[in-house]
């Protein structure tokens, strides 16, 4: 046997040996390296909602699950709409100045939101994240002083806001009910935890 016959054995022997390992290692690095990816559950929580709110009338109001917070979106009635200017004096943060949970700029007016009517707002009270209930009956109720006007009311400590998630003054809650990042799409379909398109 000539030695160039050998080498060349050795030489097939090697880069069959090589590319086995590396097929090997690329089996085990790959599921390793998808650990590192989000899982599906992952990226469903961080993704954005799209809700069509077609069937939405004025005075009701739907929830959905965007980052495993309720988000309510309501339809808000002309009478609803007058009452925002009726509780300014009232409120603590009329504003919407405190950054606690910064409200985007195309929902810092009074009815805290880009259409009038529609309301967009997480249903968790900026004081220990209670879901406030709907109360939107005007006039003397429990829990509630007489002139009420329609809003939200958490039961665990008393806080109340406005048909806009703006709280009372000296009330538990620190801040207003946070307005997600939204848009529209359409006039009926509203992109939840998106605000500018990409």
């Amino acid at each position: 046997m000539s030695s160039t016959s050998v080498d060349n054995s050795k030489r097939t022997w090697l880069i069959a040996s090589t590319c086995a390992g590396a097929a090997g290692g690329l089996a085990v690095a790959v599921p390793f390296v998808s650990t590192f990816q989000p899982s599906e559950r992952a990226k469903a929580a961080g993704a954005a909602v799209e809700v069509d709110i077609s069937a939405l009338k004025p005075g009701e109001k739907l929830t959905v699950e965007w980052r495993g917070k309720p988000v309510w979106i309501m339809k808000r009635t002309p009478e609803q709409l007058a009452s925002l200017a009726k509780t300014e004096t009232q409120l603590a943060d009329p504003n919407s100045d405190r950054k606690a949970y910064p409200t985007p700029e195309y929902a810092k007016n009074q009815h805290r939101s880009i259409k009038p009517e529609v309301f967009v707002g997480v249903g968790i009270c900026s004081h220990l994240g209670c879901s406030p209930s709907d109360k939107f009956q005007t006039g003397p109720q429990p829990s509630l002083p007489d002139d009420w006007l329609g809003g939200f009311l958490c039961p665990c400590h008393g806080s109340t806001f406005d048909i806009a998630g703006r709280v009372f003054k000296n009330k538990p809650a620190p801040d207003n009910l946070e307005v997600p990042p939204h848009m529209y799409l359409s006039e009926t379909r509203l992109l939840i935890g998106e605000d500018k398109k990409a």
